[in-house]
């Protein structure tokens, strides 16, 4: 019988980055799909704004909102007990104000039980960390390619590919630690300049296409297994192809329905034993 796992803390997280040990994260945004990740062990799983686009279909994830990042947190913590669960906080949802930030990254652990959050920006959101931090809320800190403000990067783009950009992403890293942040994502940055933010930060510092040098790897689901197919971004690997597998299995399941193949016997219900004649006499009533 297999033993189950203990709760994963953001001191394992530590100890794992200590020994060497690379932290496995992937993002899921529903029930059945977080159960899969309790099943593998995975160590973290976020609940990203990228639902926008995985989940609903919106073009980026500016539209998504609080109410829905709550209803699909709470569906992954329930499947997902003993991994880390992060929550992402979405556009709006913390740039207003510290008071604002405070009270929805609170909503995260009251109506979702999530371990942390997450939320963009280096900088200009030191003052939003803190006081977070001193709601008593575990936060992870995300610079390099921000979605929510990639209008003002000219799109999604890589960051930190000229010195003066990496210089900047140093910078924000170092403010984003020194904010008291515990957990660091950076996103699409060239892999020299990941490995010396990494090397430099205590605190766990996690790549979804930064190279391999972080302290651990990120990975949209929908990306990793071949769900999503509007794009595939050049840090993606496929590990499944589900989009092939679902298509192919809806295409055999309408041949068989257009030719009357299913369903078959073995697909239906039967009446109980003696019920059959009885319902030859009901329907005689009809006749």
């Amino acid at each position: 019988m297999m033993e189950k796992r203990r709760k994963v803390t953001i001191l394992d997280l530590y100890a794992m980055k200590e020994r060497g040990e690379k932290i496995s994260w992937l993002t899921a945004y529903d029930y059945p799909t977080a159960q899969f990740a309790e099943a593998a062990s995975m160590d973290m799983i976020l609940v990203g704004d990228s639902l926008g686009m995985c989940v609903y279909g919106y073009e980026g994830t500016v539209p998504v909102t609080m109410d829905q990042c709550i209803v699909h947190s709470e569906a992954v913590r329930r499947a997902a007990p003993t991994a880390f669960v992060i929550g992402d906080m979405p556009f709006m949802s913390y740039q207003a104000s510290d008071e604002g930030a405070v009270l929805n990254a609170g909503r995260f652990l009251k109506e979702a039980g999530v371990d942390a959050i997450k939320l963009e920006g280096g900088v200009r959101v030191i003052s939003r960390i803190r006081a977070i931090l001193d709601a008593g809320i575990v936060v992870c800190g995300h610079i390099g390619l921000t979605p929510q403000s990639s209008g003002q990067l000219g799109g999604h783009k890589a960051q930190g590919r000229t010195v003066e950009s990496a210089r900047l992403l140093i910078e924000d890293a170092l403010a984003i630690e020194e904010a008291g942040a515990q957990l660091l994502l950076l996103e699409a940055v060239p892999p020299e300049v990941a490995r010396f933010i990494t090397g430099k930060l205590s605190i766990p510092v996690l790549s979804i296409g930064a190279g391999p040098d972080c302290d651990g790897q990120l990975l949209i689901v929908s990306d990793m297994i071949g769900q999503f197919q509007a794009f595939t971004p050049k840090f993606v690997k496929k590990y499944a192809n589900v989009a092939e597998v679902v298509t192919n299995a809806m295409k055999e399941y309408i041949k068989d329905v257009k030719a009357g193949a299913f369903p078959t016997d073995e697909h239906c219900y039967h009446m109980l034993k003696g019920e059959d004649e009885k319902f030859k006499d009901l329907i005689k009533e009809y006749e």
